[in-house]
């Protein structure tokens, strides 16, 4: 596993134990639930923490950085382990947090990740780029109305609808094919990938990241070590995992 992907892994393990809410809409979030977000992702530490990591190479100094949020706070959809296990009437993705987009005075961009816990919305992530943007606008205009998803055990970005599932990156072309597949046929092909490595099952009891991900001497350190190199910036009182990415735009 590297070091990116046993770092996504590792977020995901924790915003799944958040409990959120399913949503499969695509779209900006309106109302009540962005304002909320978006007063998390604009709140003055959050603010100088975004300073710092967008200084964190050098191209910009803490203090001339001027981070701002840009527009609305966007759901970001993971595929569901209900969907995966077959689950009557389970959708195929369910929201695992919101993204806010971060921009730096010297334009670089990062995606704030605000996830829902018990004490309300906050702030679990920052990662660089634009992905969540992107692809929810590439989803939107490829299949209006569909949800755009992830399926973050091979990083794979989708739009479900119709009964049909389309890929939006190389990783998801690598999936299903160019043309995409059925709904049914991508099912049946998560279901055999990771069947047998939901939460709950003794792949997961090992201890991999959220029953997905398992990690060898081979491939690199435990996700939990990995998650203390990757780093973590104190904001507000709670951890926030600085996760860097990415290639190139597919």
């Amino acid at each position: 596993m590297t070091l990116r992907a046993a770092a996504a892994a590792a977020v995901l393990a924790a915003t799944a134990l958040l409990g959120l809410a399913p949503q499969t809409a695509a779209a900006p979030v309106p109302g009540p639930l962005s304002a909320t977000a978006g007063d998390g992702a604009a709140a003055p530490d959050t603010l100088a923490t975004l300073a710092r990591f967008f200084a964190r190479e050098g191209k910009v100094s803490p203090a001339a950085a001027q981070p701002r949020i840009e527009g609305e706070a966007v759901p970001v959809n993971h595929l569901s382990p209900d969907f995966v296990a077959g689950r009557p009437g389970a959708p195929v993705a369910r929201l695992e947090f919101l993204a806010s987009r971060a921009v730096s005075s010297d334009g670089q961009q990062a995606a704030l990740w605000t996830a829902r816990s018990g004490a309300g919305w906050q702030v679990v992530n920052i990662a660089s780029g634009d992905d969540e943007f992107r692809y929810a606008r590439l989803g939107a205009a490829k299949l209006p109305g569909g949800t755009v998803f992830r399926e973050p055990q091979i990083d794979a970005w989708y739009v479900a609808g119709d009964s049909r599932v389309l890929p939006l990156d190389e990783d998801a072309v690598r999936a299903v094919g160019a043309g995409g597949t059925t709904l049914a046929a991508y099912r049946a092909r998560v279901a055999r990938a990771y069947g047998d490595k939901l939460p709950g099952s003794p792949y997961a009891d090992r201890g991999t990241a959220g029953g997905y991900a398992e990690s060898s001497a081979a491939a690199g350190p435990p996700v939990a070590a990995v998650t203390g190199a990757a780093g973590a910036l104190a904001l507000g009182g709670a951890g926030v995992l600085i996760l860097r990415r990415r290639r190139a735009a597919a």
